[in-house]
């Protein structure tokens, strides 16, 4: 026989082996059919511990975005399989489990990793993110190779005109496009920001509204905008993605490359630190927080719960110091974690001197007041002033919960986070930043919060308050104890809740007792609770 033979017989054997092996020993091998997983949940005083559970399947909307996954050729470039290497569970997370795939049918292991491993991928970025990644993905990485998705939207050909509306307010010209996406006539207003190249992304949510063209910091000044309509099917994909890995639970809460602790640390002024900063800031940042640093990149209309950062008002968020700036420290800790549950995804992968460069950018080069050209100030000319001492937390207690809601009451989160902690409270819908775009109070159900989700996070940021934010401080109002009462109480809203979702898991009143008990040790999935729904 000829080489010729023995290669038209090795192809065919290998091809009926692979189709043996991967579509129809699956079928009879028990591990292929379990539904078990384990994973991280919140128990009600805070602790997150490894359980075993159950996957969950996809909703109606998960499973159409999978097949537009599947139609799309997505599996073509995104691998979904964490191997067990170090390598693997550093940049991604916990190895891959049988169970995860029992209701993927086909599976979607992917052939090729051309594009990064989407197993985890589930809440890493907002959905705001995926949207302007779909639209454009070389609005937020330059260098990416990924093909645009437009299709997945409505996006007429014609451009609509911006006409005066009511009061001095700014709306959409009507046509039969608005017409169709919009009510002209109703009183519930929705604040739409076009990018600075005119185009304006509208929401599911905003439509059948009263459209707002709302540019307090003259982010688009011409007259005409090109609209990218959200719609069921880009809606659908970006719920299936977010759903990747969330049968893991509360996983990326225990994720030490994320994890960064740091506060009174700052780095000296170094011009070629800046220069080195401005690289990376091109690369990772512009899409955006755009080219000057005021909040407006050209995705910055697809980020229609929250707005970028604007750099050039020098307010910043996340800090632990008496003044009103950040530490370096600070910086680079909510570069490293990222903003959970917005379009702020965690560095944690990007190099520490890339990260500590782009702060240093940042700080000198963006965070300008240039109001008066001829004389720009330098936010960051002065101090950010001394750090704020956290003690260390005290070991919660039911008795120290109870407490927590008082305090809960008594400050009036519920009115602005809701009875249950949803952010649904009674001011919730009316609230704004400090240039007046809509901001919502987290959701504290689902557990993703903003500045981290220790007990410590939360007295930081209940002590310090939210720079540019309704969010006040409460360091003066209540003392420590009253603070870490109430630090341990909106932890426990999130326990043995789904992160994706927010609602309550299935879990027995035993299980849960158990769970409870502080000297309960679960390090790792291999030593999970032993949990197993039926």
């Amino acid at each position: 026989m000829n080489a010729r033979g023995v290669a038209l017989i090795a192809g065919v054997g290998f091809f009926f082996l692979a189709v043996a092996t991967q579509g129809v020993l699956p079928f009879f091998e028990p591990s292929a059919t379990t539904i078990h997983v384990t994973a991280v949940i919140r128990n009600d005083l805070g602790q997150l511990k490894w359980m075993e559970t159950s996957a969950t399947e996809y909703t109606p909307l998960e499973n159409r975005g999978r097949l537009i996954y599947l139609r799309e050729g997505c599996w073509y470039c995104h691998s979904q399989y964490v191997r067990p290497v170090a390598g693997e569970t550093r940049r991604w997370g916990p190895v891959s489990e049988a169970g995860e795939y029992a209701y993927d049918v086909p599976h979607l292991f992917g052939t090729r990793r051309i594009g990064p491993d989407l197993t985890r991928v589930g809440l890493k970025y907002g959905d705001e993110w995926h949207l302007a990644h779909y639209w454009d993905p070389r609005m937020l990485t330059p260098d990416s190779i990924m093909d645009s998705y437009r299709g997945l939207f409505d996006a007429p050909s014609q451009a609509v005109k911006i006409v005066a509306g009511t009061a001095s307010a700014k709306t959409l010209d009507r046509n039969a496009v608005t017409e169709k996406l919009f009510d002209f006539a109703s009183k519930e207003q929705v604040k739409l920001t076009p990018n600075a190249d005119g185009l304006l992304f509208v929401p599911l949510v905003a439509q059948g509204k009263y459209p707002l063209i709302w540019t307090p910091n003259k982010e688009y000044t011409g007259d005409n905008v090109r609209l990218a309509i959200e719609t069921e099917d880009v809606a659908a994909l970006v719920a299936y993605v977010q759903k990747l890995g969330m049968n893991r639970g509360k996983w990326r809460d225990l994720f030490e490359p994320q994890e960064m602790e740091g506060a009174g640390v700052s780095i000296p002024r170094s011009e070629e630190w800046i220069e080195h900063g401005k690289e990376v800031y091109q690369r990772r940042c512009v899409g955006c927080h755009g080219v000057h640093g005021d909040g407006n990149g050209p995705a910055a209309t697809f980020m229609y719960k929250q707005r970028p950062r604007n750099f050039t008002q020098g307010v910043f968020k996340f800090r632990l110091t008496e003044g009103s700036l950040p530490t370096d420290g600070d910086l680079l800790r909510t570069i490293t974690r990222g903003v959970r549950g917005t379009a702020m995804p965690p560095w944690y992968d990007l190099p520490l001197n890339d990260r500590l460069a782009v702060i240093q950018y940042i700080k000198y080069a963006l965070a300008v007041d240039r109001s008066n050209p001829d004389k720009p100030v330098q936010y960051f000319a002065e101090s950010p002033g001394e750090p704020l001492y956290i003690p260390p937390p005290p070991p919660p207690t039911m008795a120290m919960l109870t407490h927590g809601k008082d305090v809960w009451v008594e400050a009036k989160c519920w009115e602005c986070h809701g009875e249950t902690g949803r952010g649904d409270g009674a001011k919730a819908a009316g609230l704004t930043d400090d240039p007046g775009f809509t901001i919502w109070p987290a959701n504290l159900r689902a557990g993703q919060f903003k500045s981290g989700s220790s007990a410590t996070d939360i007295f930081r940021t209940i002590s310090t308050g939210l720079n540019g934010t309704p969010m006040p401080s409460y360091r003066d109002a209540f003392p420590d104890a009253d603070r870490w009462a109430l630090s341990y109480y909106i932890l426990s809203l999130s326990a043995f809740t789904d992160p994706l979702t927010g609602e309550p898991l299935k879990i027995s009143a035993a299980d849960r007792a158990a769970l409870d008990d502080p000297k309960l040790a679960t390090p790792g999935p291999e030593q999970a609770y032993g949990l197993l729904q039926p």
